[in-house]
């Protein structure tokens, strides 16, 4: 199917791209491009070409429907394209309004004129990807913006409005009203005026101190990429623009981008990039389930998780009614919202005339009779089933038939909870995470009765609140904090068998992590993971007890929020210090528990706290809790601090050799200090090694 329209105005042609949403780059449009170009060349009347897109898009760059296929190989090839458009005979223009991104953008370098509206979406995001623009790009942008602001562009891969490029070469008109009449009128000129074909091969780019600039670059990016090859290659690229003939930095763009293909930290950004695209399709929930609307939500609670969770609605402007026992509690957390919009305003990352408006959505209250109305309510209470019966059997007695009613919970079982109510179709789990205003992550946790239609508004709204929202099922800790308690437990475990909790940290903060475990657990609260433990240990007696964890909690040792935890901390600062009163409970325990400390290396470190939660993904997959792999790396990228150039634990694990998991899981299942039984490789995992497929291939 030919997806690019051509047209005559007169003595123009217009072709016009034509592959929703975004005229991805697909087979069929670069070809409806080519035949085009042809047709205008071949026709007499015609003068000049105007190529264009739609209002949302001129073209957001490759079709990632053909990601992987042999369609990305077909002549013509992108290169291809823009060769046809740069050595027409005739002027070719460029008509941009919405995302001009990537080989989008490219097509429109390729041009020999570019007309803009101002607002158009403006960027070469492929570093995003771990590559680089591979259709000239990185040769053809420094020509007419400058290398010192083309780097800045292709480095970071930010979108700019196309307004920010005016007086440059880049746009030789932006157009205020109608592009596409805009567009005709400037063919118009360029046929009468009778203006020469500009190629921007043909400018030079140009820097007055190259060698110093560029020495500069790579010293600044190498620093800021760290673990990521491409932004490093986009500056060879770039200096090749400056220092090098066109075709000769053709080739080091070329170069590049064939090698940054075949990276495992390219592999990992774009299996992260379909991953979040996945997250949102349900196996028996199609697209087209309708929803329920959603005009005004109640949030109970209004300390951390409840005021952070206000905010995410507030900021989508649906109005939020926040409910609190006691007034001390709702001014406390009113006070809290506010802070957080003042502080918005002071950095210049909003008015105060939108901050108003958001403070202006939300009602402090102090009863439940005024949730009557709400369409959604989520409670974000003491996690304690207790008090979950309580607070649900109120909902069901005061919200309105159809409304949606939300846990927050992290952990309990979401099903009993739905059981206190006699609408156990409108429940569901929205697990935030904290700060849950900041946090991207979302876990919508699907309870065994919980209604299709419920399932599918909690999706949208998630998209509403700019949350990545990944489907769990039920079970204790669902996907993230079920697989994080054997993380954690494997950190725990080593800490009494001879690691040293800063060890510990800095080999899985050198493996990528933002945080090791231990400084982690003293962020998020002792006191916390304390009370699951205790829950654990009532609900599962043969669970091995963490006794150096539970020692420092019962010594009110719960982390930053009482300034010790595995580490000490000083008032007002959150850099976690080593203390050796630590050091003593963990020698105190080894001896009551009979251990004689060993070395233990940076690799089994790793290896025990990450195959962990391999594992536990595996199990987790087994039972359905997730629908995919990519759905628990999602999890874990948006929600855990995961390296994000690894793409998650179970694309990691892919990446090292299924096969080599098992084998290195073998020793850990002969240690006589770990959990029983838990290092046993879980059946999906041991079937798609000897299988020698992903967790996510099917079967043949």
């Amino acid at each position: 199917m030919n997806t690019a329209h051509y047209e005559t105005n007169g003595e123009i042609a217009v072709i016009r791209l034509d592959n929703p949403p975004v005229n991805g780059l697909g087979l069929a449009l670069r070809r409806g491009i080519v035949e085009g170009l042809k047709q205008a060349e071949s026709d007499s009347n015609i003068r000049a070409v105007v190529v264009t897109g739609s209002q949302r898009a001129f073209s957001g760059g490759a079709d990632i429907a053909e990601f992987g296929t042999p369609k990305t190989m077909i002549e013509p090839v992108l290169t291809t394209v823009v060769n046809y458009l740069e050595t027409s005979s005739k002027p070719v223009i460029a008509a941009i309004s919405g995302a001009c991104m990537g080989g989008g953008l490219e097509v429109a370098l390729g041009c020999h004129y570019r007309v803009a509206t101002p607002d158009a979406q403006i960027s070469l995001p492929e570093v995003k990807l771990g590559i680089l623009p591979g259709a000239g790009g990185t040769q053809r942008l420094p020509r007419l913006i400058g290398a010192e602001h083309a780097l800045n562009m292709i480095v970071s891969g930010a979108i700019l409005p196309a307004k920010q490029f005016k007086g440059s070469a880049l746009f030789d008109e932006l157009v205020e009203g109608d592009l596409l009449e805009g567009a005709l009128a400037f063919a118009r000129k360029v046929i009468s005026d009778n203006l020469p074909l500009k190629r921007v091969r043909d400018l030079k780019a140009e820097h007055p101190n190259p060698e110093g600039f560029f020495m500069f670059a790579r010293n600044t990016v190498g620093a800021i990429a760290k673990n990521y090859p491409a932004p490093l290659k986009c500056v060879d690229a770039v200096e090749a623009a400056v220092t090098r003939p066109f075709d000769r930095g053709m080739e080091v763009e070329r170069e590049a981008f064939v090698n940054l293909l075949q990276t495992p930290e390219s592999r990992a950004l774009r299996h992260a990039f379909f991953a979040e695209r996945l997250t949102t399709k349900i196996k028996d929930v199609p697209s087209d389930t309708p929803t329920r609307d959603i005009r005004s939500v109640g949030v109970i609670g209004a300390g951390t998780m409840g005021t952070g969770i206000s905010i995410n609605f507030l900021n989508a402007g649906i109005p939020v009614t926040l409910v609190e026992m006691k007034q001390e509690g709702l001014d406390r957390g009113m006070d809290a919202i506010r802070k957080v919009y003042e502080g918005r305003v002071k950095k210049g990352k909003m008015t105060e005339d939108k901050a108003k408006a958001c403070l202006d959505l939300v009602t402090p209250s102090l009863s439940y009779d005024d949730l009557k109305d709400a369409e959604l309510v989520i409670e974000a209470v003491f996690e304690e089933m207790g008090v979950k019966e309580s607070v649900f059997k109120k909902l069901d007695e005061v919200c309105k038939p159809g409304a949606i009613l939300a846990s927050n919970t992290s952990t309990l079982d979401v099903d009993k909870i739905a059981s206190f109510t006699s609408r156990p179709q409108d429940v569901i789990g929205l697990h935030f995470f904290s700060p849950a205003n900041i946090m991207k992550l979302l876990e919508v946790v699907r309870g065994e009765k919980t209604a299709k239609d419920v399932l599918a508004t909690a999706m949208k709204l998630a998209k509403a609140i700019k949350k990545t929202a990944v489907v769990s099922g039920v079970c204790d800790g669902f996907i993230g904090n079920r697989m994080i308690n054997q993380y954690q437990r494997e950190a725990l475990l080593m800490l009494e068998e001879g690691a040293s909790v800063q060890q510990i940290d800095k080999a899985i903060e050198k493996f990528g992590f933002a945080m090791g475990p231990l400084r982690m657990a003293d962020m998020a609260g002792g006191d916390i993971g304390w009370a699951i433990r205790k829950r654990q240990y009532a609900e599962n007696p043969d669970m091995k007890k963490m006794v150096v964890a539970d020692r420092l909690s019962e010594m009110g040792r719960h982390g930053q929020k009482t300034g010790a935890g595995f580490y000490r901390y000083e008032p007002g600062n959150r850099n976690a210090l080593p203390d050796p009163e630590v050091d003593r409970v963990i020698d105190e325990v080894r001896g009551e528990l009979g251990i004689t400390p060993r070395k233990i290396s940076n690799r089994e470190i790793v290896e025990r706290c990450v195959y962990a939660l391999v594992n536990e993904g595996a199990r987790i997959l087994e039972e359905g809790i997730a629908q995919r792999a990519s759905d628990i790396d999602m999890v874990y990228l948006t929600g855990y601090g995961f390296p994000v150039f690894r793409g998650g634990p179970m694309h990691y694990a892919e990446e090292v050799g299924l096969p080599n998991v098992v084998r290195a899981m073998e020793p850990f299942a002969e240690n006589p200090h770990t959990q029983p039984g838990f290092w046993e490789p879980a059946d999906l995992l041991v079937k798609c090694a000897a299988e020698g497929r992903r967790f996510d291939e099917k079967t043949a």
